[in-house]
């Protein structure tokens, strides 16, 4: 039987129990959480296995697909633009993409970009998977369609798109692709093994993707193909989980959805958030001016494509009463997840980042919409860490 490992004090041992009865129980394979508080890490566990077969472990430096929990850092390498002062938030996205103005698409700002709510949660054309792998053409598709609803008016969870339109106006304004900018301005100062895409040297540590299994229920908008939900979610290119597993977006580049990563790693980028307004000497680090930003509400609605609540800062969903903020207490809690139940908690007031990864999906519960953040065990996991921290019920 796989045994949990890393470092736990003793106060999250409720946590490494519950990882240990999951993987005992076969509801987990192999999942890491980690958990940093005012800059040390309480809570670095792994355990598990890596495939279906149980016949590789799954151990300290494993890595699988974080899926949209990869936005996170996406939100963090555009808040860092804005920070040395190559984006502003407020400003439209064609003064730097001039572009993009295509199509009715003037009034989209930066923030509109961060928030879901640019009016382009998906493409209008027929795209395969593949075809967005191509990273240029693709996004040229999105630079010339018209939005699908008035740009900052409403939510619609750009579950592909925000990676695209997020490479386009970071590697204008860097010069870099997005992918090259978390490389070197992420993910080296900060030694967080994160990677869009995954070098094929690292492959052997790659823990397999699980897909979840067939949904209970089918949303009504996935009934609909009219609907936004549908043509974002459903078609154009639709999502097979096992392609995780493929050599195409192994080494594709596709920043909303691809990133390869683990607990500690996504604790040790997202940490430069939590702990931005701390006495802590960070090698990256946000203004009190950005982290404003993220928690400056800019969508507060039933989001147009995920069908449920969600209230939207400026890069993450931030604290609210709706149903897929979970058990996560109020004041200046940021978070995001990814498909089948990664999660990531910045917690700039309580100096607390907590990440969870795991390669067996789950879909997520009822009443959090479909592509909602985390799952039964996700849920659990997060509850006990603030159970652990004396926060537990808030």
């Amino acid at each position: 039987m796989a045994k949990v490992r890393g470092i736990c004090d003793d106060r999250f041992k409720q946590v490494e129990k519950l990882l240990q009865d999951f993987i005992d129980s076969g509801d987990e394979l192999g999942a890491s959480i980690c958990v940093n508080v005012h800059g040390k890490d309480v809570l670095d566990i792994w355990g598990g296995y890596a495939d279906a077969a149980h016949t590789r472990p799954w151990e300290k430096d494993t890595v699988t697909c974080v899926w949209s929990s990869s936005k996170t850092v996406l939100s963090l390498a555009t808040l860092l633009c804005i920070d040395r002062g190559l984006l502003d938030p407020y400003e439209k996205v064609s003064k730097y993409w001039p572009e993009f103005v295509a199509n009715g698409k003037e009034k989209v700002e930066v923030r509109h970009l961060l928030s879901h709510a640019s009016g382009l949660s998906g493409w209008q054309e027929s795209i395969t998977l593949e075809e967005t792998f191509d990273l240029e053409s693709s996004t040229k598709l999105l630079e010339q369609q018209a939005p699908w609803w008035e740009p900052g008016t409403a939510s619609g969870y750009h579950s592909f798109t925000m990676g695209h339109l997020v490479d386009g106006l970071i590697h204008r304004v860097t010069g870099k692709p997005v992918k090259q900018f978390i490389a070197e301005e992420l993910a080296g100062p900060l030694n967080a093994d994160f990677q869009l895409g995954v070098k094929e040297q690292d492959w052997g540590r790659v823990a397999d993707i699980i897909p979840p299994p067939p949904p209970a229920t089918i949303p009504e908008g996935l009934k609909n193909p009219m609907s936004i939900m549908f043509r974002t979610l459903a078609i154009n290119p639709g999502m097979n989980a096992e392609a995780a597993n493929e050599p195409g977006l192994r080494n594709a580049s596709v920043p909303a959805v691809n990133g390869y990563s683990n607990a500690r790693a996504l604790t040790r980028l997202l940490s430069s958030i939590s702990l931005s307004l701390s006495s802590f000497a960070l090698p990256i680090s946000l203004s009190q001016k950005a982290i404003d930003y993220i928690f400056t509400e800019q969508q507060h609605c039933t989001d147009l494509v995920v069908c449920t609540p969600v209230r939207f800062g400026i890069g993450f969903a931030i604290s609210s009463d709706d149903p897929i903020m979970g058990t996560l207490p109020k004041g200046r809690v940021a978070t995001w997840g990814g498909w089948g139940g990664s999660q990531v908690v910045i917690d700039v007031d309580r100096g607390v980042t907590i990440a969870y990864v795991m390669n067996k999906m789950e879909n997520s519960e009822p009443g959090k919409g479909d592509g909602g953040m985390g799952n039964e065990r996700t849920e659990k996991y997060i509850g006990a860490i603030y159970e652990a921290l004396g926060l537990g019920g808030v």
